[in-house]
């Protein structure tokens, strides 16, 4: 998985969320939290209930479907990335607000501790560091494999810092 994607997991579920550089927000499938939301016994009728509710809300002339944004996202079921429609936390409240469930409210706990340790993060870059350290752990990396990975981000951000002093701007290709 890349450094942009992410699993959160809210409470046994799985929910696949992306880091969009360009906007700077995170994103979360949309098909997932109804999965969570709905307890569907799958997620083939997760994405069913997706459907339903995409049309219903068109129908009524919310302008939240027509704002959802589609990322390619790593699928659980083969490991191939398929277009998925992911809303930011604004619209996954706005889409929270539309399915009757009893889950709800703690989704939405969750989804504020979620973007508030982002933001922390933000705030103080010590965390982000903490946080992808204690991640690396957690999914069975050796200890001499994270030091090597903190150690590489920290040099190429010190070349592309030396770039950007020598008047380099733009990402080059060197070809080999």
């Amino acid at each position: 998985m890349g450094e942009k994607e992410k699993i959160q997991l809210f409470e046994d579920r799985k929910i696949r969320s992306v880091w969009d550089d360009e906007k700077e927000k995170w994103f979360f499938s949309v098909v997932d939290v109804c999965w969570v939301l709905t307890e569907q016994p799958s997620m083939e009728r997760a994405r069913n209930y997706w459907k339903v509710l995409k049309k219903r809300l068109v129908d009524e002339g919310n302008q939240l479907v027509t704002n959802c944004n589609q990322l390619k996202i790593l699928s659980p079921k083969d490991g191939k990335r398929y277009l998925t429609d992911v809303a930011d936390l604004e619209q996954m409240f706005r889409i929270i607000q539309s399915i009757p469930s009893k889950k709800a409210e703690p989704f939405k706990r969750w989804m504020a501790r979620v973007a508030a340790q982002r933001i922390d993060q933000m705030i103080d870059p010590e965390k982000s560091i903490n946080q992808a350290i204690a991640d690396y752990r957690r999914l069975g990396y050796s200890e001499a494999w994270i030091n090597r990975r903190i150690k590489s981000i920290e040099i190429r951000k010190g070349l592309t810092d030396e770039w950007q002093r020598g008047g380099i701007t733009q990402n080059l290709r060197v070809g080999i």
